[in-house]
């Protein structure tokens, strides 16, 4: 038998080796938590420099003018109030296009569909056209509507843009929805409720907070896509609210004037960027406060 004076070494090892494997662990978990501290740093001061430089940049263009006139000719004092409309326009529309056609088709691929070649095909063409470049969505846009029709269009560019919300929305929608715990849709049959009524009362519901957020994320994605509206809705600098025909937007005019000679009109590029920048940052307050008062509201 090992007597009690042979064991104490080994013992003693045991705890020495214990303690270093405990300060190793607190070195690399500082480490760790260093590293992201740093990259949130890094990420924040990227962000709040371009806001700055936006601002610096931009607010001088910020008047009057800017909002009542349209684009004009350099030095004739012009604004941005087409490109601002026309903008407005093609994605707004771009996003009720997208919207439910996007959430119809996450929910399909979440509550309906069984694992099979079609719904593989489904995510593999959504995964597709999440990393497709938007230059050519603008292409293929411009091949089956603009070429056909002979002309540029508002309602082309709408289009272009619906193509690169909708997979955003139908991956998030499909995703937030896998979420849900099913326990909750069992509960909801058991009490007898309809399919359609469990989705809506039940699914999305729980499931609106991430939703609401792919929508968010798909909408800023198309307010700055400059690519798809060069071939689909080209530009106007006259005042157009046609869809029918060719249409001034902020991306398109920032493209433009960012680029020219003179400087009255890279500003305008400036205080365009500024403006996107803003009514991104708005929409999503706004969208964040809603889904904040509806959610304390039915509590």
């Amino acid at each position: 038998m090992m007597s009690a004076s042979q064991s104490q070494p080994t013992d003693a090892g045991g705890w020495q080796r214990g303690g270093a494997q405990a300060v190793r662990r607190r070195l690399v978990e500082r480490s760790v938590s260093l590293l992201c501290a740093m990259a949130t740093a890094v990420v924040l001061f990227l962000l709040f420099s371009i806001l700055w430089t936006l601002v610096t940049r931009g607010a001088g263009g910020l008047s009057l003018p800017t909002f009542l006139h349209s684009t004009a000719a350099p030095g004739t004092g012009g604004g941005l109030a087409n490109a601002i409309i026309g903008s407005c326009e093609q994605t707004g529309l771009a996003a009720l296009i997208g919207t439910p056609v996007g959430m119809m088709a996450g929910i399909y691929l979440s509550e309906f569909s069984q694992d099979g070649r079609i719904v593989s095909l489904v995510r593999f063409v959504s995964d597709m056209l999440l990393s497709v470049p938007s230059i050519l969505v603008g292409l293929f846009i411009y091949l089956i509507i603009v070429e056909p029709a002979g002309h540029f269009s508002g309602m082309a560019g709408t289009l272009a843009l619906a193509v690169l919300f909708i997979p955003i929305v139908v991956r998030t929608t499909e995703d937030m929805l896998r979420l849900v715990p099913r326990a909750m849709r069992e509960a909801a049959y058991a009490l007898g409720a309809p399919g359609w009524r469990v989705i809506l009362n039940v699914c999305l519901r729980s499931a609106r907070g991430g939703i609401m957020t792919g929508i968010l994320l798909a909408l800023a994605r198309i307010s700055g896509e400059t690519a798809p509206l060069l071939f689909t809705s080209l530009g106007n600098l006259n005042w157009s609210t046609n869809l029918n025909a060719p249409m001034a937007s902020l991306p398109v005019t920032i493209y433009q004037y960012a680029g020219s000679a003179y400087d009255d009109w890279v500003q305008m590029a400036w205080t365009g960027a500024l403006l996107i920048t803003v009514a991104v940052l708005a929409t999503n307050i706004l969208a964040r406060w809603w889904l904040t008062r509806n959610g304390s509201a039915q509590q």
